[in-house]
This record gives C-alpha cells, structure tokens and sequence, in this order.
C-alpha cells in the first residue's frame, strides 16, 4: 500500500516538475576554445526535438493538493494498523489458489491486447495521428 501511494507522489511531483522545469540555458561561442568551431559541436543542453506541448495540467493545483492530503492520511492510518495475522488464512490462500491459474489464463489473452490498444491511443493523442 505504501508502494502505491509512494507512487502517486512520485508522478504527481514528476509531472509539476516537468511543468516547472526552466528552459535549458545556451553556451555562448565566444565561450568555445579557440580550436572548435561552434558549427561541429553538438551542445549538450540543445534538445534534439523541439519540446512537446503537455496542454494544461491534468489535475488542478488545488485537487492534486487535497488529495495528496488524503493520501498522506490514508498512509499515516496504514502505518499505524495492527499487523496481519502471523499465520496464514487457509481459506485465502485456498482461493489465491484457485485464482491464480485462472488470472494467469486472463491476462495471458488479453494484456497483450490492452496494452496495444492504450499505446496506440497514447501515441495518437501524443501525436496528434491516428495509428
């Protein structure tokens, strides 16, 4: 649980970076040594492709902050919780048994299919064609 919410965090901060992140700044030529000639050298901080256009943020600044808010609740509580049982359920692990071959079968047949379909939606709306 608390994996998942560290997650959350990481991408919403990533994603407020991303839009904060200032522009590269550009080396002068009169700053180069005397032997190079600015035309040869590939700068470092020149991207390679002009910056992608993220439109506006996905989430308002003030619901990625309440539910960060809540986020840090719901971790708060699940630290606090007792521990599970020493022992484990046989009853649960009786299902998890069963389950597990006929996830196995699910997911064998169609997340190849869901992953195709939501890369191929992705890279339409990146960039701006349909696949």
């Amino acid at each position: 649980m608390e994996d998942i919410l560290a997650s959350i965090k990481k991408v919403i901060a990533e994603e407020k970076d991303l839009r904060a992140a200032p522009a590269p700044e550009r080396v002068e030529e009169d700053s180069l040594p005397e032997d190079v000639d600015g035309d040869d050298v590939l700068e470092l901080d020149e991207p390679l492709a002009p910056p992608i256009d993220l439109g506006p943020p996905l989430v308002d600044e003030q619901a990625a902050g309440r539910s960060r808010q809540r986020l840090e609740e719901l971790q708060t509580v699940a630290a606090t919780a007792p521990p599970p049982p020493a022992g484990p359920n046989p009853l649960e692990e009786i299902i998890r048994g069963m389950l597990r071959p006929m996830l196995k079968q699910w997911l064998d047949e169609h997340l190849p299919q869901m992953v195709d379909e939501h890369v191929k939606r992705e890279i339409s709306r990146i960039t701006g064609r349909p696949l």
